[in-house]
């Protein structure tokens, strides 16, 4: 039998398929995975893990009112409960303002929610999924300072997915109020 390798060309060569073996390829969003296109599988632990909050700046002239808009993105694939939620043993989506001096807020405004049927459940359940904006009205106090205020907000959530919900979780930001 006729060798085609002599075993100090065959030293490199496994080296070489070794490497290249361990390399992942790059799917078409760029981002690294086993197989192209296949996303890596998604560590979830808590509900914030895959729901986001923010909003815009807000002006509210003296004496006046303005909405803010805080804005919850969803990750794909996940929901959480509307509020309210279908059954008094869900956890909804809920959220809540601490105080900032001179600024009156109203209460939240959730959308719509959209009614879903899931296989843990017997009946359709409230959710919400994707871009979801919930709706402050702000007013300025008599006594408000011109100037920027903040104002925190908290929104408790948990999230779910097909099969199963995971920890709730409230969310912490602040919306940024100027009164002219």
């Amino acid at each position: 039998m006729k060798r085609f390798f002599s075993n100090s060309a065959l030293v490199p060569c496994l080296v070489l398929i070794v490497a290249l073996s361990a390399c992942k390829r790059s799917g078409p969003n760029g981002k690294s995975s086993a197989v192209a296109g296949a996303s890596p599988p998604r560590m979830v632990s808590l509900s914030s893990d895959v729901v986001r909050i923010s909003s815009s700046a807000v002006q509210i002239p003296g004496n006046g009112s303005a909405d803010a808009v805080l804005n919850l993105s969803i990750s794909p694939g996940f929901h959480v409960n509307a509020n309210p939620a279908t059954f008094s043993y869900l956890i909804p989506t809920q959220l809540t303002t601490g105080k900032a001096e001179g600024i009156a807020v109203g209460p939240p405004v959730y959308p719509a929610a959209e009614k879903k049927k899931f296989q843990f459940a017997e009946q359709p359940l409230a959710v919400y999924q994707g871009e979801i904006p919930i709706r402050l009205n702000l007013r300025a106090e008599t006594n408000a300072a011109a100037g920027l205020h903040s104002l925190p907000v908290n929104v408790r959530v948990q999230a779910c997915d097909e099969e199963q919900c995971f920890p709730p979780a409230t969310i912490n930001t602040t919306v940024s109020v100027t009164v002219k």
